[in-house]
């Protein structure tokens, strides 16, 4: 369980990894782009989609191991278990966002976000 301050510091601390993360997004996405429109690419060929491919998995797992919820790569959507006035919530951190600024109770999912 994490306290908004804690979602917030592991956020800050993890920004490297997140940043990192959404930049090989975007790199998969250029290079699948090119391949499938029989494009040579600069950033390379099927053995580089792979290899982006794995990177992003690993920082996922990564991000798993600090119990992160990773709920969507596009964008980038990080939940952080947590309560609230006694009942269980999710803090959120939205790709774009500078801070974890939002929550949700676990039955309400995304579509009842509320500001922290």
């Amino acid at each position: 369980m994490f306290t908004l301050a804690q979602a917030r510091h592991l956020v800050a601390t993890l920004r490297p990894r997140i940043d990192e993360l959404i930049a090989l997004r975007a790199d998969l996405a250029e290079l699948r782009a090119d391949l499938a429109g029989g494009a040579e690419s600069p950033l390379g060929g099927r053995a580089e989609v792979k290899a982006l491919e794995a990177r992003i998995y690993a920082i996922i797992e990564e991000l798993g191991g600090h119990d992160i919820e990773v709920k969507g790569v596009a964008p980038l959507l990080l939940d952080f278990a947590g309560e609230r006035e006694g009942r269980p919530v999710l803090w959120c951190w939205l790709e774009g966002d500078d801070d974890v600024r939002w929550y949700h109770r676990l039955e309400c999912g995304f579509p009842g976000r509320r500001p922290a």
